[in-house]
């Protein structure tokens, strides 16, 4: 749970309209709040030279930015050419992104969700947000189809190690998890 001034700055960002000055302090923050509230760019490769002891006629970067909802692909190269500042670094783009509707949170959606949560986990909030990952919900919703991703794991948001060579779930929250999504699918499916 949050308190004080961070608890303050989420429910200012959650507003409408949000409050921009907070999602700036949320940014500051955390990479995490940064990553939500904002398009963010991310060298991931960088290659250059052919020996350890020669200076290297040429360099690559690869830098992989992921898109805000609403910002454009040209604004963000835009803002890269900006900060690199350098006229002599040629940008291609590897991708182009595909933007995508967000699905809209109806109560056929969240009503089952909601019951199953309270029967499950004492009535926790259930908190809609965006991902910062990537999912197969962009093709989907893409092609009309609404897309939403659940989750009930638990465990501690300050040890969070998503895709590193150390990543884990508490065993009872995996087991819990599974327990939910049976329930969950089987309440969309019908009997």
């Amino acid at each position: 749970t949050k308190t004080g001034s961070e608890a303050a700055d989420l429910r200012a960002v959650a507003a409408s309209p949000p409050d921009e000055a907070a999602a700036e302090r949320l940014s500051r923050r955390s990479p995490y709040y940064n990553a939500l509230l904002h398009t963010t760019c991310v060298p991931t490769r960088l290659a250059a030279g052919h020996a350890d002891n020669a200076l290297p006629r040429s360099a690559t970067a690869t830098v992989n930015c992921r898109v805000f909802p609403g910002v454009s692909a040209d604004d963000v190269e835009v803002r890269l050419r900006e900060v690199v500042a350098d006229t002599g670094v040629h940008f291609a783009r590897v991708n182009t992104p595909t933007p995508s509707p967000p699905s809209p949170l109806t109560p056929e959606v969240m009503e089952p969700i909601r019951r199953l949560v309270d029967e499950m986990f004492d009535r926790a909030p259930i908190i809609p947000s965006m991902s910062t990952g990537a999912t197969d919900g962009l093709a989907t919703r893409n092609g009309g189809i609404p897309t939403y991703g659940v989750s009930a794991l638990f465990g501690d948001p300050e040890d969070a190690r998503a895709h590193g060579k150390d990543e884990r779930v508490l065993v009872r929250s995996y087991y819990e998890a599974l327990d939910f999504w049976y329930r969950m699918v089987k309440a969309f499916g019908g009997p």
